[in-house]
């Protein structure tokens, strides 16, 4: 199994990873990550636990904080009608740049 690994040596945690954070307990899948500059990395966690019916929303946490429970493989959509991303197609529109 091949890893990028970041600072100190910590693999990288992957989309779709069941986590838990150290500090707080609070425990979720992986849905988003950010790398920064200068070697921070955040994981956003999508806890599955409802509030008065509601999911919670996702918070950040830096991956060193986290401990993978489980690796999860991410299920992509076969359909031909999901997108895969891309521009905002109603992003407001700007100034032109010259």
């Amino acid at each position: 199994m091949m890893f990028r690994f970041l600072k100190k040596g910590k693999p990288m945690i992957k989309m779709g990873a069941r986590v838990r954070d150290n500090i707080t307990g609070f425990e979720g899948i992986v849905i988003g990550r950010s790398e920064w500059m200068h070697g921070c990395a955040r994981c956003a966690v999508q806890s599955n636990t409802l509030k008065d019916g509601v999911p919670i929303d996702a918070e950040w946490f830096d991956d060193q904080r986290l401990e993978v429970i489980e690796e999860l493989p991410v299920k992509v959509s076969k359909d031909s009608s999901a997108t895969s991303g891309g521009p905002q197609k109603d992003a407001p529109l700007g100034r032109s740049v010259r």
